[in-house]
């Protein structure tokens, strides 16, 4: 602490002035600067990583897709091709299980097929094993 006293004036005691000494403050505040200017140009050195050259993958093959339409009076169309029963419907979905990798199976009801008809194909696809089921054409069903 510095204390400053007053050069004359008629007062017989003495004015002390307490202000606080700022140099340490400022000696590691110089402290820090240094310290900050020193580590910068560590953090943006460049690590050199030997990466290969190779050839990029191939491109991604795209997936075989299976059609079925349901029409409003329950007939079901596989790849545009009427299926005449249950039976050969299982077949063809029994055959698209087993192949590898699995078709993606796009079924597309017609907006005036009743839902059973429409939960009997996916409740069929699910229990013979189809993994890729997707319901396409659903914006027919939209209110505008």
């Amino acid at each position: 602490m510095a204390m400053s006293m007053p050069t004359g004036g008629d007062s017989d005691e003495l004015d002390v002035v307490v202000d606080m000494n700022t140099t340490p403050l400022i000696d590691v505040m110089l402290v820090l600067l240094i310290m900050l200017i020193i580590t910068i140009p560590i953090q943006t050195h460049a690590v050199k990583l030997d990466l290969p050259a190779g050839n990029p993958p191939p491109p991604p093959v795209p997936p075989v897709v299976v059609t079925i339409d349901v029409d409003f009076d329950g007939t079901i169309l596989w790849n545009s091709e009427a299926v005449p029963d249950e039976a050969s419907l299982r077949a063809h979905m029994k055959e698209a299980a087993k192949t590898d990798p699995q078709p993606e199976v796009h079924l597309n009801p017609n907006k005036l097929a009743p839902y059973r008809y429409v939960a009997h194909v996916m409740a069929d696809a699910q229990r013979l094993g189809l993994q890729r089921l997707g319901l396409v054409g659903n914006e027919q069903f939209l209110t505008q």
